[in-house]
């Protein structure tokens, strides 16, 4: 039986290897080829995974490795400042996903029941998916970033609870009976944790970081010993995990536990989604295509709109809500366990599992795309929502005159650099699209303009081309084009410093008028703030000795 399991992943393996290369080549994500992998895989064609659960506890092993290294590098200090935006947008866009779900549903004729289930199924989001895709990106510590997770978090906590519910209707035992019982165990289970990470694990972790071996074994014991605790209180494998990871985030070795994990979790992960698409038999969809059609439209067009009208109601940008909606554009594995708790139940019929599936292998592989261009879809999509941004208040909140000095995205970088900037002794602006960040800025007396850096009728109105310099930290290669493009046309004779992520970016601003080009992974932000002092950038005459290269040029 183990040299059949060790034929059945080689062969998967060597399958997905080969349609990784082939998405590779055509710029495709690589989860799309993990799902073809999958369905290829699955009994509908191939039939090559005939060992269903241990694929199954292969990839929720994955799922918690994800997590665990999510919960390493959770700085709650950053995420409390979106804890309000992430509880609003998270509970409005379950209530509204699910309201217009029921009304699809029943539209094309399921029972009430089976509605119901649907639309709640449909509600939800794959943290795993999001997660993973946001890390590719580098975007997880970002402003939309920061807020998709918040609010996954709180898509997470509602779907336990109607996890929990549909438990007591398996048990026969009372609601009230399961959550009681569940919040006790919880209570417990966390004051014992937060004791052991408080008193007990600073000692161990200094102990096993002597050897980088050590240090591994030890994570991934925790992670197991953590997560297994809390799944047997009632709270999964998902949550469990991501506070294993939290409790270990406060140590000096996180990093380096987060670079041991990463490779097994990518591995693990690859089964997750090949997991996934061995779901889908392509011969049921006959009788569920138009429903398949219309509910991955709606999951990926409309969820990501209703975020964003729920976050602009909240006083955020519509870039910072589009790009947080594009996160939103799937269905989780919550959505899978759902409707097979009520197939098991007898409440549903079949077909509503597989519907699920077909609408998750279209909208994973859809949301994909969307997160990976999420920027340049906005930027395309942009005059369609220009009533969506802010049209008053801009003359109220401008600096009494142009400011000499003008910091552009406060998030990240601009942190470290703001007091750096403020020691010229030049007036300084910061630009933002974070209206609690805004506020913050303001009650420390900073000046603070809320508004967004690649809207040229924005920057005209603050007279950004008046500044002696201009520090833009934010890596989006089409905002810096917009903000280099205005200053060209305005006449800018200032010094113009922009951030970028790739290499490539890079040449292109310093091909568009750059003076300088911070390659994030190159130089950050400290870097960038000793260059600052030590150099006088503001000064008239000050030019840099050609050695100093900032990034690339």
């Amino acid at each position: 039986m183990l040299e059949s399991l060790f034929f059945e992943i080689g062969a998967i393996i060597v399958l997905a290897g080969v349609l990784s290369f082939i998405a590779h080549a055509l710029r495709q994500p690589l989860i799309l080829a993990y799902i073809i992998t999958g369905m290829l895989a699955g009994p509908g064609i191939f039939n090559l995974a005939r060992s269903p659960e241990t694929f199954e506890a292969l990839s929720q092993v994955g799922i918690a490795f994800l997590l665990f290294t999510v919960g390493l590098g959770l700085n709650w200090k950053r995420m409390r400042d979106v804890g309000g935006v992430a509880l609003a947008t998270g509970v409005g866009q379950v209530i509204f996903t699910s309201a217009i779900g029921y009304l699809i549903a029943t539209a094309f004729g399921f029972d009430v029941v089976t509605s119901i289930f649907l639309s709640v199924a449909f509600a939800f989001s794959s943290t795993i998916i999001i997660v993973k895709l946001l890390m590719d990106k580098d975007d997880l510590d970002s402003l939309y970033g920061r807020i998709s997770l918040g609010f996954l978090l709180v898509q997470d906590f509602v779907a336990m609870i109607l996890l929990l519910v549909l438990g007591a209707m398996q048990s026969g035992d009372s609601l009230t009976t399961i959550l009681a019982v569940s919040l006790t165990k919880g209570i417990i289970a966390v004051a014992f944790l937060v004791a052991v990470s408080l008193w007990l694990i600073p000692h161990i972790v200094r102990y096993a970081a002597r050897s980088q071996e050590l240090l591994l074994i030890f994570a991934l014991a925790w992670c197991f010993l953590v997560a297994g605790i809390l799944t047997s209180a009632g709270f999964g494998i998902e949550i469990g995990a991501l506070i294993a990871g939290i409790m270990l985030s406060g140590t000096v070795f996180q990093r380096e536990i987060i670079a041991r994990v990463r490779h097994l979790r990518d591995f693990f992960l690859i089964i997750f989604f090949i997991v996934l698409g061995t779901g889908l038999e392509l011969s049921s969809l006959d009788d569920l295509l138009l429903p398949t059609i219309i509910f991955s439209l709606f999951i990926l067009v409309g969820n990501p709109l209703i975020v964003m009208l729920i976050m602009r109601g909240l006083r955020h940008h519509p870039r910072t809500g589009f790009l947080a909606g594009t996160t939103v554009a799937q269905i989780s594995e919550f959505s899978f366990i759902v409707i097979g708790v009520g197939v098991g139940l007898g409440m549903i019929p079949h077909e509503a599992f597989v519907l699920t599936a077909a609408v998750g292998i279209v909208t994973i592989a859809g949301s994909s795309y969307l997160i990976q261009h999420n920027h340049k879809i906005y930027n395309y999509l942009r005059p369609l929502f220009k009533w969506l941004e802010p049209k008053s208040g801009v003359r109220k909140q401008r600096p009494i005159e142009p400011a000499e000095v003008v910091l552009l995205g406060y998030q990240r970088m601009g942190r470290v650099l703001l007091p750096q900037l403020q020691k010229f002794n030049k007036t300084v602006a910061v630009v933002d699209y974070d209206p609690i960040m805004i506020e913050a800025l303001r009650e420390t007396k900073v000046t603070a303009i809320y508004g967004d850096a690649s809207d040229e009728d924005f920057l005209s109105e603050i007279q950004v081309h008046d500044a002696k310099l201009i520090v833009s930290t934010i890596p989006d290669l089409s905002v810096t084009t917009s903000l280099l493009e205005y200053l060209k046309e305005s006449g800018h004779k200032g010094i113009v410093v922009v951030t970028s992520k790739h290499e490539d970016d890079a040449e292109s601003a310093y091909a568009m008028g750059a003076s300088f080009v911070i390659v994030a992974p190159v130089l950050g932000g400290e870097k960038f703030a000793e260059i600052l002092h030590q150099r006088k950038l503001i000064k008239k005459r000050w030019k840099p000795p050609e050695p100093l290269v900032i990034g690339l040029k």
